[in-house]
Formats: C-alpha cells, sequence, structure tokens
C-alpha cells in the first residue's frame, strides 16, 4: 500500500535506504518497479488512479525480493520482462558495487536464475537491455569502457572510452544505434553493425554525471553537467540547444518523461531536491527535499516521476 506524500504524490516504505529504483518501460510489464539498497532487490507493481478510477491515487503491491550480494547500483529492466502474457516472466540486471552484472530470471514460482558477469574493472555507473529482444546488454564503467554482453554473460563488443562512462542508452527505435556518455563532457553515438561512432555532442566541459536519449523524440538528447542541465537537438548542433542551472551544488541524475515528450527530470544538490521541468517553459511542476536520493525513474505511460528516499519510493505525478 502507498501513502500520500508532498505535493499531492505518494509513498511506499522500503526496507533498506534505496540506492536504485526504475519503473519497467515496456508495455507488458509497465505495472513493475524494481528498487535496490545494499543487499536485496525489491520488486512490485504500481497501479494509479489515471488506470483505475476504483483508486485513490497510488496502489502499490509487493511481489518478492531476490537476494543480491552486495550494494545495489543501478537496475534494468528485460523487454522479455511480463506479467500480462503468459508464461509470466520477471527479467532484470543489475550493477553492484563489486563491479559485476547480475542478471535475474524467475518465474515467480519455483524456476530462479543469476547470471553473474564479471569483466569491468571498476564501478558500472548505467547498464541496459536492447529495447526489441532483450538478448544483449551494454554497460560503462569507471573503467573507460563500454561492454556489450549476451545473456550467457560472454562479452560481445567492447569499446573505449577518454574517461568515465556515466550513462548508455540505446535508441528506442533502432537497436542498432546507442549513446555512451563520458565523465568528461562527450556524449557518442555508436552505429553496432559497424561498431563505430558515427556522431558526437560535446558539453563544452568535464562533470557529466547522467545523460538520457528521449524516447518520445529520438532527435532530443539530454545531461546533467556538473549543477546545470543541458538538451541538444542531434538533428541541429552539437551544441546544446538549451541550458538551466539547476541544482547549485552538484547534479546527479537526469531522466527524460517516457510519455510527455518536453517533460524530463534532474536530481542533485544541495538539499537532495528532485526536480521536474517543461522544457516549453523550464516550469518547474515538481521540486522536493529528500533525506536520502537514490535513483530516478518515469513510468511507462504516465507522467508520474520515482525517486528513492530514505527507506520510502517517493512518487510524484507531473503535468505534462
Amino acid at each position: 500500500m502507498s501513502s500520500p506524500s508532498k505535493r499531492n504524490g505518494y509513498s511506499f516504505e522500503s526496507r533498506d535506504t534505496v540506492s536504485c529504483v526504475e519503473f519497467s518501460a515496456f508495455e507488458h510489464s509497465s505495472s513493475l518497479i524494481a528498487f535496490g539498497g545494499d543487499l536485496r532487490v525489491s520488486i512490485g507493481t504500481c497501479r494509479f488512479q489515471e488506470q483505475d478510477n476504483s483508486l485513490s491515487g497510488c496502489e502499490y503491491q509487493h511481489i518478492r525480493d531476490f537476494h543480491h550480494r552486495t550494494r545495489v547500483m543501478s537496475i534494468a529492466w528485460s523487454p522479455q520482462a511480463s506479467l500480462d502474457v503468459l508464461p509470466r516472466c520477471i527479467r532484470f540486471c543489475t550493477a553492484g558495487v563489486d563491479h559485476k552484472i547480475r542478471i535475474f530470471t524467475s518465474d515467480l514460482k519455483d524456476q530462479d536464475t543469476v547470471q553473474v558477469i564479471k569483466g569491468h574493472q571498476d564501478f558500472i555507473n548505467s547498464l541496459t537491455f536492447e529495447p526489441v529482444k532483450g538478448e544483449v546488454i551494454a554497460s560503462v564503467s569507471d573503467d573507460h569502457t563500454c561492454r556489450l554482453w549476451g545473456l550467457d554473460g560472454r562479452q560481445k563488443a567492447m569499446f573505449p572510452l577518454k574517461s568515465a562512462g556515466m550513462s548508455v542508452c540505446w535508441n528506442q527505435s533502432d537497436p542498432n544505434k546507442l549513446m555512451v556518455a563520458e565523465k568528461g563532457g562527450t556524449l557518442r553515438f555508436y552505429d553496432l553493425v559497424s561498431e563505430q561512432p558515427f556522431m558526437s555532442l560535446e558539453t563544452g566541459r568535464p562533470g557529466l554525471m547522467c545523460a538520457d536519449w528521449s524516447l518520445c523524440d529520438p532527435t532530443r538528447v539530454g545531461a546533467i553537467v556538473s549543477g546545470e542541465w543541458m538538451v541538444w537537438d542531434i538533428t541541429r548542433s552539437s551544441q546544446a540547444q538549451d541550458s538551466e542551472l539547476a541544482h547549485g551544488e552538484w547534479g546527479k541524475e537526469f531522466r527524460w518523461c517516457r510519455s510527455s515528450e518536453n517533460l524530463f527530470a534532474t536530481t542533485g544538490r544541495p538539499n537532495n531536491e528532485a526536480k521536474v521541468y517543461h522544457l516549453g517553459h523550464h516550469q518547474v511542476p515538481v521540486t522536493e527535499s529528500l533525506p536520502v536520493l537514490g535513483g530516478l525513474s518515469w513510468h511507462a505511460f504516465l507522467p508520474i516521476c520515482a525517486v528513492g528516499g530514505d527507506r520510502r519510493i517517493h512518487l510524484f505525478p507531473a503535468e505534462p
């Protein structure tokens, strides 16, 4: 169950301080949400009154916990996960502080598997499944590499980077295109057929912490650099189209809304703030200060943003 939060949002409890949170972006598993802490990943479903008029706000139902041998740094859902069609399948991958990737697969009955992938030599900052078939995982690390992995744990490709890899994103409409964001300030786009970069964007300075490729409008890319958000139209220029200071001390995450092309969210300091922006007028529909921030994710079909707090998940609706 959930409880009301500030600014007409909602929240529900976690057994741990939340280090990351992720809604599933895929149709057959869009009600799923995963969040991680020190030694476990928790899985549940979220239903909202926008989907069911009989609900008052939000209803969270816990499904189960998956044991994780180390602190969870990042979570990514597979497009093969499904609750709406049979057989039911839970599949997601994680990055832990032990520099390993783990692929969890469960039928929620008696078949559970965990595939552990070793290869990165430093912290893994971001990972994601190929969005169509879900048979490849891309990951980036402080070891200055982007790597592609098969579900069997074998490395399929490796791209050397000039600085730490902070974010990796697939083009949802063209799975042969991959974006890698480097801490030094470069966003590089790769053609996975030729395994060569074909375009890059520059922030003009180091301190890039997170970047995202818009699902609603693939011509848009956004990033948080130091405390400033930056947005590019990749069809026009390698220079940022728009920017604004969001966090006075330090920005951590940038994520596009999956259901509205103009909404995006950032997190950062001071005050551990989560902010939601509308690109057209820079309005901030939601600003929240939380005791702890870990993770930032948007619902697949609703303009609802989730962030992790101190033993709570906070959910904030935003007007598109």
